[in-house]
């Protein structure tokens, strides 16, 4: 991929998530005020997922709690296992995978900014008729966006970039991860979507950018192996 197309390619990924994030931002991105969504498809949305969730056994909340963060850790894993698969047989996917972890990184951090900036109530708080699988966060403790959608999203990308056959894995893993954060009643369908698109964007922007520095890493290590995604 000639340098040209790296830079537009990089921009249009940041500029598509970075635009379907403030679209799905209640108020957009600069409102001052406390931003209490109780109507829309988003809104009617949880109070179906979590009155159809609120009737299972009491016995699977518990489990169900643990779900999401169950599924970032295997995508953790993933990556490790990647990694650690491109630094065994001297391939640059080590470098790939580095750059993943770190477009997660970056990513969390954003997704952290724009619950400052946006200043949406919990779903759990903007209604005070609904039973959750879990204690709704303390007060100040913000919805949108979704972090562990957005790491999961970061994760999965990357994932789908430095080896397509683990992607039927990752994606419906990072989905899932997404979809139990509204099942337990902590965020809004619209909060795990944005967190998504986040995460995906950040890592496939990165991977692109800095394709061509880790190409150059990756030819220190001893051995040849496949490119890093990105680089010529």
């Amino acid at each position: 991929m000639s340098t040209t197309w790296r830079i537009l390619m990089t921009v249009l990924a940041l500029t598509v998530g970075g635009a379907v994030v403030v679209l799905l931002a209640p108020g957009g991105l600069g409102d001052p005020q406390l931003q209490i969504v109780t109507d829309g498809a988003s809104a009617s949305t949880y109070r179906s997922v979590v009155g159809a969730a609120g009737k299972l056994p009491d016995w699977l909340h518990g489990p169900g709690e643990h779900v999401a963060l169950a599924g970032v850790l295997l995508l953790v894993g993933l990556l490790g296992w990647t990694g650690w698969t491109g630094w065994r047989r001297r391939t640059p996917a080590v470098v790939g995978a580095g750059l993943v972890g770190v477009g997660a990184l970056l990513a969390y951090l954003t997704s952290e900014g724009l619950k400052l900036v946006v200043d949406q109530e919990r779903p759990c708080r903007a209604f005070d008729d609904v039973t959750t699988w879990v204690p709704c966060p303390p007060a100040g403790d913000w919805s949108f966006p979704s972090n562990h959608s957005t790491v999961a999203g970061a994760l999965a990308a990357g994932l789908v970039v430095l080896a397509p056959r683990l992607g039927f894995v990752a994606v419906p893993v990072a989905g899932t991860v997404a979809a139990m954060r509204v099942v337990a009643g902590v965020h809004y369908p619209h909060d795990v979507l944005a967190g998504l698109l986040l995460g995906a964007a950040t890592t496939v922007a990165l991977l692109l950018a800095l394709g061509p520095v880790g190409a150059r890493i990756a030819a220190w290590l001893p051995g040849r192996g496949a490119r890093v995604p990105g680089a010529r």
